[in-house]
């Protein structure tokens, strides 16, 4: 009787500390809603583009008329309401916050074909770069129609712009940066959308990421012939548990037959170019980022669980395609946007620590546009790469990224679940085997759940450890810190029963045993097994992503491939962790094992394989580590 009394009254408690939290979030918005509406006052226009087609714009003008004021614009697909001139948008995300209370004109525009805006939408609409009349139009050419009414009709702005977005606004954003309006000084593409093939939500190396982009191609890929204010219907799982869903499937066919009708263009186009062809190049923007003259700040989250690879190459790519471009960078322990949304003081159970988000937005964010489009502050001190670094839990700046004081080490699988710096001695044939069914795929995190995980980036994998499919390699206690900063390279030795298998490698920090936060974790950490970056690559791209090659059963055929960009500390008292397996369920599709087109084939096509991975001298199975050297 105690007990059930003592349990009421924690479930009351609960109750009331959730009800208060609701509470006190709820007032924070209505204040700021209020001063809002006390500082701001909104129109709305159908701004006019080349080709005729009119984009729904919501402005938020200051009231204060006694100087100029710089606009920040934000393209999405997502919606730019409320709609109506009297209802305020509550502005929860912080930085658009910020924006407000620093008297910038903030600007929303639906793109094309999307909600209140005229025409037709098209996903990640490709860059043409020789325009030959106004019929020729790109989102580009959009955010130059617009900047350019904008800075003509909207008054009190001082002619300066600044365009911002996160994940498919980051794109629109990346594309506005190739714009060359005049009056477009600064660009911050975040959490960008990059290449659909190589690393951002629908694929990364080839491997169809089924579980996102099924359920972001059923509600937003279904056409809207007339202007809507709103989203349509999310898809109905009629089950809670994401793994059983799609394994009853069976295959992406079936998924297609059932789910997918013909209006679902964008899906059908992805299950008709299976290969890193020229439909997916051309809808790549990183081909075009040339000659950018706005300065750039790309912002991106490490543990971001649909774009991580869109920051981290983005940058990359205007350092080596546009060399006079200002361009930065900025890395935090985030989620996809977290910056906006959350402190960033931890995720799922790792801690990071406190005012990470704050020192983004004082440090970096806010300077950048305020220097380039108020002329006010210091940009010096931002650095070229700001970047934190988890294990040890500090923002690090640097000159270069990767930094040039990396040095490029293997570390070598070896018998025995082992991992070391030294390369394997023994020339006898030398490997560890294991059986990937793709009838019991290895699901990507513990729980039973519908909706996709973002702590997944760094979950406990003790869970995955366990399973016979699933192989390790880690190394002794470590007797001194060890800094990643760059990218992995996988380099395996692998044969294979069959002509097509995935390759799941991820890299994790193993916690010592009598690790813990404090004496109020919600989590037994001691052992913990922290996913640090993990990546797949199917096993048919190995040599081209244009031309896929099946393996020869049973060959040893060298696969290697690069996981995205890491920055973390590997303390002293930790282990490293590898953990290899062939399935990664539901977050990617299940290969058949077999040399086809996974988009089309059956479930007989759908076979079990034998995998080896070397580690002897001639067959040396390694992971190449960038090593930060003090």
């Amino acid at each position: 009787m105690k007990k059930r009394l003592l349990l009421l009254i924690l479930v009351s408690l609960s109750r009331l500390a959730a009800a208060q939290i609701t509470h006190n979030t709820e007032a924070a918005i209505n204040q700021d809603s209020i001063w809002i509406i006390n500082n701001y006052h909104k129109i709305e226009r159908y701004i006019p583009m080349r080709d005729g087609v009119k984009l729904f714009t919501s402005i938020y003008i200051p009231n204060d008329s006694s100087e100029k004021h710089p606009v920040m614009f934000t393209r999405t697909p997502y919606s730019c309401a409320p709609y109506g001139e009297k209802n305020i948008k509550n502005f929860w995300s912080r930085n658009t916050k910020i924006y407000l209370k620093q008297k910038y004109i903030v600007v929303m525009q639906d793109v094309r074909g999307c909600f209140m805006s005229e025409g037709v939408f098209e996903d990640i609409r490709p860059y043409k770069e020789n325009k030959k009349g106004n019929k020729d139009i790109d989102e580009a050419s959009d955010t130059y129609d617009a900047i350019d009414w904008m800075v003509k009709h909207i008054p009190t702005n001082n002619g300066n712009v600044g365009v911002s977005g996160i994940s498919y606004p980051g794109f629109y954003s990346t594309m506005a940066a190739l714009c060359g309006h005049p009056a477009l000084k600064a660009v911050s593409p975040q959490a960008p959308v990059t290449d659909w093939f190589m690393g951002d939500d629908v694929h990364h190396k080839g491997a169809f990421f089924m579980m996102d982009d099924f359920s972001f191609d059923y509600l937003f890929g279904r056409p809207h012939p007339k202007l809507t204010k709103t989203f349509g219907e999310e898809f109905d799982f009629k089950s809670q548990d994401n793994y059983e869903f799609f394994l009853k499937q069976g295959t992406l066919k079936n998924l297609t037959k059932r789910y997918m009708g013909d209006s679902m263009k964008f899906w059908q186009q992805e299950m008709n170019h299976p290969n890193f062809d020229d439909f997916w190049k051309e809808h790549t923007v990183t081909y075009h980022l040339y000659n950018i003259k706005p300065a750039i700040l790309i912002t991106g989250g490490l543990f971001d669980a649909e774009d991580c690879w869109g920051a981290w190459n983005t940058y990359k790519t205007i350092e080596k395609q546009s060399k006079t471009t200002n361009n930065k960078i900025v890395m935090g322990p985030w989620i996809h946007g977290g910056w906006a949304k959350t402190d960033g003081s931890h995720l799922g159970n790792v801690q990071f620590g406190k005012g990470i988000s704050d020192y983004y937005y004082e440090n970096c964010e806010m300077p950048f546009f305020n220097y380039y489009l108020k002329g006010a502050g210091d940009i010096s001190k931002l650095a070229e790469a700001t970047i934190f670094i988890t294990g040890v839990n500090k923002w690090n700046t640097f000159a270069e990224w990767p930094p040039k004081n990396v040095v490029s080490t293997p570390i070598y699988l070896n018998d025995k679940e082992t991992l070391s710096f030294t390369k394997p001695s023994s020339s006898a044939i030398s490997f560890t085997e294991y059986t990937s069914d793709p009838a019991k795929p290895v699901p990507y995190t513990e729980d039973v759940h519908l909706t996709r995980t973002r702590e997944y980036m760094t979950d406990d994998q003790r869970f995955a450890a366990r399973r016979p499919d699933v192989i390790f390699f880690k190394t002794d206690t470590l007797t001194e810190d060890i800094t990643l900063t760059g990218p992995v390279i996988v380099d395996l030795l692998v044969s294979i029963s069959t002509t097509d298998a995935d390759f799941v490698v991820k890299l994790i920090d193993v916690f010592p045993d009598e690790f813990k936060y404090g004496n109020k974790d919600a989590y037994p950490m001691g052992g913990y097994q922290m996913l640090v970056r993990g990546e797949v690559m199917r096993g048919k791209f190995r040599n081209s992503f244009e031309k896929p090659e099946a393996f020869i059963p049973d060959k040893i055929t060298e696969v290697k491939f690069e996981l995205p960009d890491v920055a973390h500390t590997f303390q002293k008292g930790h282990k490293i962790m590898i953990q290899i397996q062939s399935s990664w369920f539901p977050l990617v599709d299940r290969n058949p094992q077999q040399f086809l087109d996974i988009y089309h084939c059956d479930e007989k096509d759908f076979k079990k394989a034998t995998i080896h991975i070397y580690h002897d001298s001639g067959n040396s199975s390694s992971i190449i580590l960038p090593v930060l050297k003090k």
